[in-house]
């Protein structure tokens, strides 16, 4: 059996930490919560739900992603596949079964899980997050004829992928990065519909203008740095 390990960027997710950390299938080894500076029980819910838990004092989601994998680098064991999946409870966590399998079957190198729109719940996406995701990964059909229908968070990808694709973005770029990365690199890929639903809790990003905002020009940032890039 792979080693499967996943990463979870928490923000003040207190009331759905838990939920998320239970349904995860049992074939992942190891489930890392990074509390991006929680000041309430985030991280004391999580450990009491089996999770390993670090801390980042640096505001942002890459900074958590990244200080996961810091952390992973650390150890003895080298895992084979990583899942990265959001703290809300927004993503359905039984479905990483779904998400690794091209991995496993198609030696498939990333993976996705698209929030395609009948599998979405009414009021789970926002417009700016719509419209971003339209606008996002329609640059990227133009510029890098790129097959990409959404920048969905809940992503699978091969370790030793992930380390080649030198991830550097700290706060809103991070997911859109990866995927410019791994067309740079002409690394496979595929897309997996995945249910949607709404999340626990305040959005910190799409949920604020100023977040929304942030987001769609470190987003537009990431593709048009790549799309001048040789």
């Amino acid at each position: 059996m792979p080693i499967i390990k996943v990463i979870i960027p928490a923000y003040n997710e207190a009331d759905s930490i838990s939920h998320v950390i239970h349904d995860i299938p049992e074939i992942v080894d190891e489930i890392i919560v990074v509390s991006n500076n929680s000041i309430d029980a985030t991280e004391k819910n999580a450990r009491q739900s089996g999770a390993t838990v670090l801390q980042e004092s640096q505001k942002g989601y890459g900074y958590a992603c990244l200080k996961g994998m810091t952390y992973i680098a650390e150890q003895h064991q080298t895992p084979d596949i990583i899942v990265f999946l959001d703290g809300d409870y927004s993503d359905y966590p039984e479905e990483l079964t779904k998400i690794i399998q091209p991995i496993l079957d198609k030696d498939i190198d990333f993976v996705i899980g698209t929030r395609t729109k009948h599998l979405r719940e009414p009021g789970s996406m926002t417009m700016p997050q719509i419209f971003g995701n339209w606008l996002a990964t329609n640059l990227m059909r133009v510029m890098f004829k790129s097959t990409f229908t959404d920048l969905g968070p809940f992503r699978a990808i091969k370790y030793d992928k992930l380390l080649a694709l030198n991830m550097e973005d700290k706060t809103y770029g991070w997911t859109v990065e990866m995927q410019l990365k791994v067309l740079k690199q002409a690394f496979s890929y595929v897309e997996i519909p995945v249910n949607y639903r709404n999340r626990i809790g305040v959005s910190k990003v799409s949920g604020t203008i100023k977040g929304a905002i942030f987001a769609g020009v470190k987003i537009l940032g990431w593709i048009f740095k790549y799309s001048f890039k040789k």
